[in-house]
């Protein structure tokens, strides 16, 4: 996932799926359950099922991560290209 700077993920709640998110690149801020955590390259953060969340870009160039739902959150093959695509279509 990349996320341009000055943007966020959106608040948001998974009901039924945990997630791990690892950050590769920039900075920003994790709101996680309304506790704020500074985020840098190499930080790591678990989300389990219920807690509401957001992660924004506070850094002047795209934050990377990659993620990982348990049990699997989007079916094999779906790739959302933005945010705005993922907003549209999020049966997928």
């Amino acid at each position: 996932m990349s996320i341009p700077p000055g943007e966020d993920i959106g608040r948001e709640v998974h009901e039924s799926v945990d997630q791990v998110l690892v950050f590769v690149k920039g900075k920003g801020r994790a709101d996680l359950g309304g506790e704020m955590h500074d985020i840098s390259p190499g930080d790591m953060f678990a989300v389990p099922a219920g807690m509401e969340h957001d992660f924004i870009n506070t850094g002047a160039e795209d934050m990377k991560l990659f993620t990982v739902y348990s049990p699997p959150e989007h079916p094999d093959g779906v790739v959302h290209a933005t945010k705005a695509d993922a907003l549209a279509h999020p049966e997928e």
